[in-house]
């Protein structure tokens, strides 16, 4: 196959991390990109075949519009990046004839409660849930409830507004919290109806894991395992350390590996990226979640396969029809930090960054949020301070050096 005669339509967000990962690796490969995206694109009325704007929020009148723009120039692959675009990579690569996961599977994993609701009746490892409208009296719900438990906002992502409670008290003061978040401007304004509900559902424990895969005609592909050293019991939810390969026994690997592909099974997903989020403890491995789409962030620039192809390379291979069962990621351990926030106030400073970057392992610090911007730690934000990458000879050393580098960074945050 020549990749150069292939065209893909990528869907970039305007907020995503990613867009020059995936332009970096479609340029490797040397296919022709459109880029759909939400906002207008520099120059793009001077190359129209190159971009369209499209509204993600309503898929049925963006695929028409790609639809009409295949029709001149045609595509051979949608590839989307973020979870705002799953729902309509489905619906295009439907319309194109082209290897998708269902609408309806595309769907489910865009709603917390949908996909609570197959996966416990699909026989999925899951925990007791319900959901209530955010006008309810949390007094009378949190009398009813079985502690600890976990409260989600079903229209966010990325942990936030996500809070444990263990007792009444808790969860009349989490409830109110969640409220406070869904009635904020950006919410409101971009959520919908969705804003109006909130899941609860019971605290699974135990250590917590990722993996990322890829689904080939509905076979499970694993790319990787991430340890999250870091416990995330509460009350908050905020990630920081992923370190491949994992350090867990190859029994509850496989354990972990066989509960992933059963929930896609059960869900219907059978192409395509998956990102899963897994809790491990006596009873086996429980499904937090599973997203039709690869890790978020910056964080898939800890992933190498083969002679140095990148996840966003193997993703945009697999979609053209390339082999890419043979890739296997490098052996040398790898690991991100997703830096914290530790307070709010506007970032005024970072010091110590060359200071970190010197130790020993560690590839790049990347600080993603400029100086002069507001900053929120969660639960009502949902950003990060920025990365830092490393490699090394074993994933004890990555741990380790994550978290040196992390100890000489420090953030001047003023409060105000």
């Amino acid at each position: 196959m020549n990749p150069s005669k292939k065209r893909i339509l990528l869907l970039l967000p305007t907020k995503t991390y990613r867009a020059k990962a995936f332009l970096s690796a479609a340029s490797q490969l040397g296919v022709t990109v459109a880029i759909g995206s939400d906002q207008p694109q520099t120059l793009s009325e001077l190359s129209p075949r190159k971009s369209l704007v499209l509204n993600f929020s309503k898929p049925e009148k963006a695929t028409e519009e790609i639809i009409a723009f295949a029709q001149t120039y045609p595509i051979d692959a949608v590839v989307g990046v973020d979870d705002d675009t799953t729902i309509l990579v489905s619906m295009v690569a439907k319309a194109l004839s082209l290897p998708h996961n269902s609408v309806e599977s595309a769907r489910t994993t865009r709603s917390k409660y949908e996909m609570r609701k197959v996966l416990a009746t699909g026989g999925i490892p899951s925990p007791h849930f319900e959901v209530v409208s955010i006008s309810a009296n949390p007094a009378e719900v949190a009398s009813g409830i079985t502690y600890p438990c976990v409260l989600k906002p079903l229209s966010l992502s990325a942990s936030r507004g996500v809070i444990r409670a263990n007792d009444p008290r808790e969860f009349v003061n989490a409830f109110q919290r969640i409220v406070g978040i869904l009635g904020s401007s950006d919410v409101k304004s971009t959520k919908g109806s969705t804003a109006q509900q909130i899941l609860i559902e019971d605290f699974i424990p135990g250590i917590e894991v990722a993996l990322e895969g890829i689904l080939i005609q509905g076979d499970l592909k694993v790319l990787a395992i991430f340890d999250k050293p870091d416990p995330l019991d509460g009350p908050f939810f905020e990630e920081t350390l992923y370190v491949t390969p994992s350090r867990l026994p190859v029994d509850i690997q496989n354990e972990i590996i066989a509960c992933t592909a059963q929930t896609a099974k059960v869900l219907g997903l059978r192409e395509g990226p998956v990102h899963a989020e897994l809790r491990v403890n006596g009873d086996g491995a429980w499904i937090i979640e599973i997203a039709a789409r690869s890790i978020g962030g910056l964080c898939a620039r800890t992933l190498r396969f083969g002679t140095g192809v990148s996840l966003e390379e193997l993703i945009i291979r697999h979609a053209i029809g390339m082999e890419v069962e043979s890739l296997q990621r490098e052996r040398k351990p790898a690991g991100v930090m997703m830096i914290p926030i530790p307070h709010a106030g506007i970032l005024r400073e970072v010091r110590g960054k060359t200071d970190a970057e010197q130790v020993s392992g560690i590839e790049e610090v990347t600080i993603s949020i400029p100086i002069g911007q507001d900053v929120l730690p969660l639960p009502e934000g949902a950003s990060y301070l920025g990365f830092i990458f490393a490699r090394g000879t074993t994933p004890e050393s990555v741990e380790a050096s994550l978290r040196e580098a992390h100890r000489r960074l420090e953030f001047v945050i003023a409060v105000e």
